[in-house]
């Protein structure tokens, strides 16, 4: 893969990060990345989390908490003040008042959760004031998928999105924009007409992409189906033109305006999100919603795979020394968790671990970590189900409890959203490459051999005195301890 930034860039990097730590030196923080594809529970992740930790929720995995060191966790005015305040106050409300999910993240967001804490080293409570300020910054996975792009020409872009979308699970979807690409002429006068159709048919292309039933990932650019607001602008109106090998775009030409387009994308808008962004980050945590690709089948997986791969190419990876943390900011902890862990009896929890850290593995392998540490979680940030059994015949099943959302559907039974019920989610296979079986195809959808539905958020216990206590999970606390423990050591 190309490099993602010329020596101009890291000059400047050098300088942002050294201006960085000087004023960390006054006020200690930690940026924590946290990404993911559509509805892979980012929101929910970033909510929970503040929530417990203001709270003083149940985390008897994340060390500080559990010793009762931390004295209080609080939020606090962000520093960047042209990135948007993630809304926590309103996703909140919406978790555990309406009980319904909050709304998926569409741009990048910030927020500064600043914690007190009695250090555990008599040697560290001399020298450190106790407090950290963790700046958690929420962006979609699907704007990640655009870094690779940095190291791309225009001609090597729309080879890789023919190449892609001739796939036999992508073939019927992108089956009208290629077409329409087929009878343009790439070397015609530029028309802005013309642009404006085949932008529109290959973003079609890229929506039928990540429906439910397909639930493909590696969809870039990224900004086609997340624009925020850059809907509408030139920057948006291009697309992949078919069999330009090596040749030169005439001026004037469609070529021509498409890969100009192109490049005003990468200078515009991905690479100023590289920089201000992901080259600030200490750690990073990226979610997956493994569930709706196992539903989807082996060619949905096979693309997550592939999605996953490039992502994990995209971060600054590694472990520094002093001299080289002050003009160089590295990731030095990446956790890949998989959701809604809460779908599954906890005996197949680590059967999905297993199968996200088979998927990631090749991801890993290929990028270089330069002694980054990588760890593999199944969790749920916020629990909507809890574990049960139920009698059938003589054999007892493990079930979990909850209420599936409105229009979810269980063997031919359509919920209404307010209905309780008891289900027997199935168990994932033992052997993870059992998953993988069928490659790129798509499958049909008796070949399925796991469904899942999806749930409302859970009610929360009260306690005697009228107090909500924090919303429930599954592994929240490891995660946080592997993110955030070693800080508050």
């Amino acid at each position: 893969m190309a490099s993602l930034t010329t020596f101009t860039d890291e000059a400047r990097i050098a300088l942002d990060t050294l201006a960085g730590r000087a004023a960390g030196l006054v006020s200690p923080s930690v940026r924590l990345g946290v990404t993911g594809l559509s509805r892979a529970g980012k929101t929910v992740f970033i909510s929970a989390l503040v929530h417990n930790l203001v709270h003083g929720g149940r985390l008897p995995l994340f060390e500080a908490q559990k010793s009762g060191r931390i004295a209080r966790a609080f939020l606090e005015h962000q520093p960047d003040d042209a990135v948007p305040r993630f809304q926590y106050e309103d996703h909140i409300a919406a978790l555990v008042d309406e009980r319904i999910w909050p709304e998926s993240t569409r741009a990048i967001s910030e927020l500064r959760l600043t914690i007190e804490f009695e250090s555990a080293s008599g040697w560290s409570r001399l020298f450190s004031r106790g407090r950290i300020s963790l700046d958690i910054v929420d962006y979609p996975g699907e704007w990640l998928l655009d870094l690779p792009l940095l190291g791309k020409d225009y001609a090597e872009f729309s080879r890789d999105a023919f190449e892609l979308a001739d796939l036999p699970v992508r073939r019927e979807l992108s089956a009208d924009w290629r077409k329409l690409a087929a009878e343009i002429n790439p070397d015609a006068d530029a028309d802005e007409m013309t642009a404006r159709r085949l932008a529109e048919g290959f973003t079609a292309y890229l929506r039928a992409c990540k429906t439910d039933s397909t639930a493909l990932s590696t969809l870039p650019p990224g900004r086609f189906l997340m624009p925020g607001d850059l809907e509408g602008s030139p920057a948006l109106t291009f697309a992949p033109l078919p069999g330009l090998g090596d040749k030169h775009a005439r001026r004037g030409s469609l070529h021509a305006m498409m890969e100009r387009r192109y490049e005003a994308y990468k200078t515009h808008v991905v690479k100023p999100f590289f920089h201000e962004h992901i080259t600030r980050l200490d750690r990073q945590i990226v979610l997956i919603d493994a569930m709706q690709a196992l539903n989807a089948g082996p060619a949905a997986v096979a693309d997550l795979e592939r999605a996953l791969t490039e992502i994990l190419a995209c971060f600054r990876p590694g472990r520094g020394n002093f001299l080289t943390d002050l003009v160089s900011r590295r990731i030095d902890r990446i956790l890949i968790a998989a959701t809604k862990a809460d779908h599954l009896h906890h005996e197949s929890h680590d059967r999905l671990q297993a199968i996200v850290r088979r998927l990631t593995e090749r991801a890993i392998a290929r990028a270089d970590f330069s002694g980054a540490t990588v760890d593999v979680v199944a969790m749920a940030a916020v629990r909507a189900t809890r574990e049960g059994t139920v009698k059938q015949g003589r054999e007892i099943l493990p079930v979990i409890i909850g209420t599936p959302l409105a229009g979810e559907t269980i063997n031919g039974e359509t919920f209404d959203g307010k209905t309780e019920t008891a289900i027997f989610p199935g168990d994932l296979p033992e052997k993870p490459h059992m998953i993988f079986k069928g490659g790129e195809e798509p499958s049909k959808p008796d070949e399925q051999m796991i469904r899942f539905v999806r749930f409302r958020p859970p009610k929360l216990e009260r306690t005697a005195e009228g107090i909500t206590l924090s919303l429930p999970h599954i592994r929240l606390d490891r995660a946080l301890q592997f993110l955030l423990g070693d800080y508050l050591a």
